[in-house]
């Protein structure tokens, strides 16, 4: 089980997000929402979990199969319609190096299997105790 612990303040909206390994990092609003910008918003720590996730899963099977990628680049845009109470995530990956086609497909296929992207498109529960 992974822990994550937060924490805020009286500053506004100022989020302070510690991993069980002890790792922090800032979450915020931006300005013009009453933050002060000092972090990533919610929604994009969302689809950073995303984007992160999916490039260390395609990392780590390129590297096993030891296919010649230099770099790796993804771009999620996140949209979220609240009339139709639907969530939409759009994934662009960029793969630079010497991969073809068939190749191409199977990281598709993989970028598909990374752990956050299973999470997210499976139900999910969420357990509240007010303490």
């Amino acid at each position: 089980m992974d822990t994550i612990s937060a924490k805020i303040d009286t500053r506004l909206y100022r989020t302070e997000i510690t991993s069980a390994s002890g790792n922090v990092l800032i979450s915020d609003e931006p300005q013009q929402l009453g933050g002060k910008n000092l972090g990533l918003n919610p929604t994009e720590l969302l689809a950073s979990s995303l984007a992160s996730c999916t490039l260390i899963t395609l990392r780590m099977y390129i590297n096993r199969k030891q296919w010649n990628v230099e770099e790796i680049n993804i771009k999620i845009d996140f949209e979220r319609d609240s009339e139709r109470n639907c969530t939409s995530f759009t994934r662009k990956i960029e793969v630079i190096g010497d991969v073809d086609q068939e190749q191409r497909q199977r990281l598709e296929t993989i970028a598909n299997s990374c752990p956050i992207h299973k999470t997210l498109t499976h139900s999910i529960e969420i357990k509240t105790t007010l303490i």
